[in-house]
């Protein structure tokens, strides 16, 4: 397939259904993702717990969205430098160590954000 070509192009459903089995794929190979998305659950029953309001919602799940996200980027990422450069080599490390870093930073953030979120649905719920 010929980039910006409608020649071959996938339907949109059949695009669907590649991204549904990348995803798939992912969460049989990679454990960070399964690591993200118990965090991801745990989230959403403290949610449901604490009985956040509506914006705290778009607030915790636009942030796991955005660490299962950036996990899934990192892993593409990964998985095309092993296959570039199947042998070590410094760049390949430094590419995957910066990938991973990204998602690092990410799921810091993303805890942060959490942890604010939760703090303030606690008080607002003893007061």
């Amino acid at each position: 397939m010929i980039p910006g070509s409608s020649r071959n192009h996938p339907s949109f459903r059949r695009s669907f259904l590649f991204a549904l089995q990348g995803f798939r794929t992912a969460l049989s190979t990679e454990r960070n993702i399964k690591v993200m998305l118990c965090f991801m659950a745990f989230a959403i029953c403290m949610g449901m717990l604490l009985r956040i309001d509506v914006l705290s919602w778009a607030i915790v799940l636009l942030c796991c969205g955005m660490v299962i996200s950036t996990e899934l980027i990192n892993t593409a990422i990964e998985t095309v430098v092993d296959l570039v450069s199947p042998e070590f080599h410094p760049l390949a490390g430094r590419a995957k160590d910066v990938a991973a870093a990204a998602s690092w930073v990410i799921s810091i953030t993303a805890a942060v954000v959490g942890i604010l979120v939760y703090i303030r649905a606690i008080v607002i719920l003893l007061s």
